[in-house]
């Protein structure tokens, strides 16, 4: 067994005794679990609209496996948590998009070769970007990456022994109980709402506001600190509190709906449009700024494959910095436009437009894999604008594509969808993998043994993905409701981008709304830059505005209560002798680790039930509708935000709050 040298701050050393990596065992468990949280994510995504972030349950699997080995270290649970989580991430980009092309009718059923051919090239285009990435937001930005920093302080404490690894487990586990208990009760029984949320109608308008009741939110909050969740909650206000009543005054908002259902129809049909034109100009914008630190990253790459064979050059990084080198991301990256290619051809049946679709694909591939791998790095994977990006992606190709084939052209919807798709996985890889890579940074990982892994997992859920969406269509039904399927997994992403990828080309999108974000943006970048000028303390990150004009305002509200923990404890340790944020980061990714942890397994016997019918729907549920409204989980989560603000204020060396 590894033991780090101190109980949480220790990582493996940079030189060449570092302990293995890459294993058998390693790789065996990486590959189950891969498989297992892909299809277990496929059917949550497509049942409730929504995927779980496998990097920490997969790393708290792993540690529980590997102890029953004589030998294991927290090397070997990285690479397993860094594969297994690619696997569920990939799984994440097909579902929102590839069962789009059987809602458009281009498909009956699903196409196993050219699935598998659309996300392992997704996947392995999200990996290979993230190369040369990983230096330019790991290593120069220092973005947080909260996911990736639970993830390693979950390994550092399963690589400690004696008294304070013991504290430091108990600490982990209590935040991981309530968490997971949350969850249980929230979305397993059905005992309260999973939000708190109201709307008042006024006139022709309404005014909405809500939080979710999610620990992992508040600890996602925390782990990012107050400037980055106060950001998120801005663009939120903007697009809530500011334009949805301003569109609802002039349009006005259905009659037969109530406040809350009125307020989510006006944000999801047109406020939404906003964010998507905003993050469009900040993704630009954002890929601008970096290009410099990622042009760096690439010649330190070239340099590091010049000198490796070379004695005398002192350019070979350290253990803790090789990354692949240049002709391992070159190489693959131009053999897999091949297939990709080919598909597009079989699809439109024009060489032209088919090499156009490639080069579209491969540049969007690798503007947001930037993207989503830069807002990984602000608030996490899993509140992550992937559809957001993948929808931006869909608007900008179906233009294209309108200009080279014509409008009413049958295969212009298909072959934008299959274009997003690719995209979609890619940018879905992006930000997973580089929590990953921060994961790694952390802990002291090898990151070219890490990139070879996410590669295991991509291949992994590209291969087993289709055989779940297939059970899943036969046994229910993907999003419309048939005389075989009365019930059908509703899909809520891939109806979006089916009615998007139709809509541009029947000429009903709202392209006002879209420019209005753009504009939106513009502004924003303009009084950031102001700022910068001046000297300011405020910053306002573009990307990060418009993600919370495009996510529901009850998520950044949530995230918002945990960046005010947070900022709350950083002063009141002050008055506390000898403290540290230790058992707080700690309280905070068990939070994240119990909710994920649940609801993976939440997920599993509705996947089973998939198989044997007479289980039910949803066998764990006990009410058909939350028992006791909303307010028993505002209760909840009060006690576990003074728990996680004891925690953080109390030192290492006490008990546990």
């Amino acid at each position: 067994m590894f033991h780090s040298a101190s109980p949480v701050t220790s990582v493996a050393p940079s030189s060449g005794s570092a302990p293995p990596e890459i294993t058998i065992k390693a790789l065996v468990l990486s590959i189950i679990l891969s498989a297992v949280l892909a299809g277990a994510n496929a059917y949550l995504g497509l049942f409730a609209g929504m995927t779980v972030s496998a990097s920490i349950p997969a790393a708290v699997v792993s540690m529980a496996v590997l102890r029953c080995f004589r030998r294991s270290n927290i090397l070997e649970n990285n690479i397993v948590q860094t594969a297994a989580s690619s696997g569920e991430a990939l799984a994440a980009g097909v579902i929102f998009t590839i069962p789009a092309l059987l809602l458009i009718g281009h498909w009956q059923a699903f196409d196993y070769w050219q699935t598998t051919l659309v996300s392992l090239v997704g996947g392995l285009l999200g990996v290979l970007f993230t190369i040369p990435l990983r230096r330019a937001l790991i290593v120069g930005a220092q973005l947080r990456f909260p996911e990736g920093v639970a993830t390693a302080e979950v390994l550092k404490v399963g690589a400690t022994s004696g008294v304070t690894a013991a504290k430091g487990f108990r600490t982990l586990l209590a935040a991981a109980c309530w968490g997971g208990g949350m969850k249980l009760c929230e979305s397993g029984l059905r005992l309260w709402n999973e939000s708190l949320e109201g709307a008042v109608l006024l006139g022709r308008t309404v005014v909405y506001g809500g939080v979710n009741l999610s620990p992992a939110l508040v600890g996602v909050g925390f782990i990012v600190g107050l400037n980055t969740a106060v950001v998120v909650f801005l663009g939120g206000v903007i697009g809530w509190l500011l334009l949805l009543p301003l569109y609802g005054a002039i349009i006005g908002v259905p009659n037969d709906l109530n406040g809350v259902a009125a307020a989510k129809a006006v944000w999801s049909q047109h406020i939404r449009y906003v964010g998507i034109g905003a993050m469009l100009v900040g993704g630009l914008w954002t890929l601008a700024q970096v290009r410099k630190p990622i042009l760096q990253s690439l010649r330190q790459l070239r340099q590091a494959y010049a000198g490796a064979g070379n004695e005398t050059t002192p350019t070979v990084p350290p253990r803790t910095e090789r990354d692949a080198s240049l002709p391992w991301i070159l190489v693959p990256f131009f053999l897999s436009l091949i297939p990709m290619a080919l598909i597009y051809w079989r699809v439109v049946g024009q060489g032209f437009v088919a090499v156009s679709m490639t080069l579209i694909m491969a540049g969007a591939a690798f503007l947001f894999s930037s993207v989503a791998a830069y807002m990984a790095g602000l608030v996490g994977s899993s509140s992550n604008p992937v559809s957001g990006v993948t929808i931006a992606t869909i608007m900008v190709a179906s233009l294209l594509l309108v200009v080279f084939m014509g409008a009413g052209h049958q295969a212009g919807p298909a072959a934008t969808l299959l274009i997003g798709a690719v995209v979609c996985c890619a940018a879905a890889m992006g930000g997973d993998n580089l929590q990953d890579l921060k994961t790694g940074h952390l802990v002291g990982a090898t990151p070219w043994k890490q990139q070879i892994m996410q590669v295991v997992g991509v291949l992994t859920a590209a291969l087993v993905i289709v055989p779940v969406l297939s059970l899943l269509h036969a046994k229910y039904g993907i999003g419309e409701v048939t005389p075989a399927h009365l019930q059908p997994l509703s899909a809520p992403q891939a109806t979006l981008m089916a009615q998007l990828a139709l809509g541009v080309f029947g000429g009903n999108v709202p392209w006002l709304l879209v420019g209005l974000g753009a504009v939106v943006a513009m502004v924003n970048i303009g009084v950031d830059q102001w700022q910068r000028a001046r000297g300011g303390n405020l910053r306002l990150p573009v990307l990060a505005v418009a993600l919370g004009i495009y996510l529901p305002l009850k998520l950044s509200a949530a995230i918002l209560v945990g960046g005010l923990i947070a900022e709350f404890s950083r002063r009141g340790s002050r008055n506390v002798k000898g403290t540290s944020d230790q058992r707080g980061l700690l309280f905070a990714a068990g939070l994240i680790t119990g909710e994920a942890l649940t609801g993976i397994v939440l997920a599993l016997p509705v996947a089973l039930s998939g198989v044997w019918p007479e289980m039910g729907a949803d066998p764990l549920r006990v009410f058909d509708s939350p028992l006791f409204d909303a307010w028993p989980g505002v209760l909840m989560l009060i006690l576990v935000g003074w728990l996680l603000y004891r925690a953080a204020i109390s030192s290492c060396d006490r008990a546990p709050a």
